[in-house]
């Protein structure tokens, strides 16, 4: 059964426009999460905003947002003023552009979507939408207002459907110039490289999403389960001895590399 849908509005190109529904492509459910208690008394903390000066409790009627100018000096900005400049719609993703996909560096893609059509009406202006795009080679891009932020958004033609991505903000993205500018640019060995290719070789296996388990996730979930039971919790996992930093020579430490893997097989 597919997740509820956490957003409904309209997708919209030109004179076109269809229902949509869309809902996360990842999510975080599934994971440990722990409450901070009072360990004299087990309940629960609760958190609450002080005076970072007299140190008292703030009621939430008081609080307002505040852009430091200076030391301890403050831009104040009530709420209407912040809405002013938000879209005016939230519910309608108008695409006004669309950039050939190719042109879009991966570092700009933040968080995944699915979108699809919310009835069956609006079915077939979507998948004219969506085939356009695929055949064209082209993504479109609109803005949106998600997780109480406007936000750059494209959407990607994927199977059936439409992957929605939020852009990163420009002021986010770090040219990556800035840190690979410096690397030695000469060519590496030759029997080096083949050395490497050979062990790249005997490593390669399809993906399986199992590669990407969270290992710590599971061993929290043991010892949960133990102390439920009122079992000691499990072991602690070994961790390996550190590698020695010693400089040895590239090709013997490949060519002992790639020994090993074959024994491993």
């Amino acid at each position: 059964m597919a997740p509820r849908s956490f957003w409904k509005g309209y997708l919209k190109l030109s004179l076109v426009t269809c229902p949509v529904a869309m809902t996360p492509a990842v999510s975080e459910e599934d994971k440990v999460r722990f409450r901070t208690l009072n360990a004299k008394t087990g309940n629960p903390v609760v958190s609450r905003y002080v005076d970072g000066v007299t140190g008292k409790a703030v009621g939430e009627d008081d609080e307002v947002k505040g852009y430091p100018r200076g030391e301890d000096d403050y831009v104040i900005l009530e709420d209407d003023e912040i809405e002013a400049v938000a879209l005016e719609s939230t519910r309608t993703i108008d695409i006004e552009t669309f950039v050939p996909r190719e042109t879009i560096e991966w570092i700009w893609c933040d968080a995944p979507h699915f979108l699809v059509p919310n009835d069956t009406v609006g079915e077939e202006a979507f998948s004219v939408i969506r085939e356009a795009m695929a055949s064209t080679g082209t993504v479109g891009i609109s803005r949106l207002v998600l997780y109480r932020r406007e936000r750059a958004v494209m959407l990607e033609p994927r199977g059936k459907g439409i992957v929605l991505w939020t852009l990163r903000y420009g002021d986010e993205v770090r040219e990556e110039k800035e840190y690979f500018a410096g690397l030695n640019e000469a060519k590496p060995d030759a029997k080096a490289l083949t050395l490497v290719k050979t062990l790249i070789k005997e490593r390669t296996k399809p993906w399986n999403p199992k590669m990407a388990d969270d290992p710590v996730q599971s061993r929290l979930l043991e010892i949960i389960a133990a102390k439920k039971k009122g079992r000691k919790r499990p072991a602690k996992a070994k961790t390996p001895p550190p590698t020695s930093g010693n400089v040895i020579n590239i090709m013997d430490a490949l060519r002992k590399s790639i020994k090993a893997e074959g024994k491993g097989k």
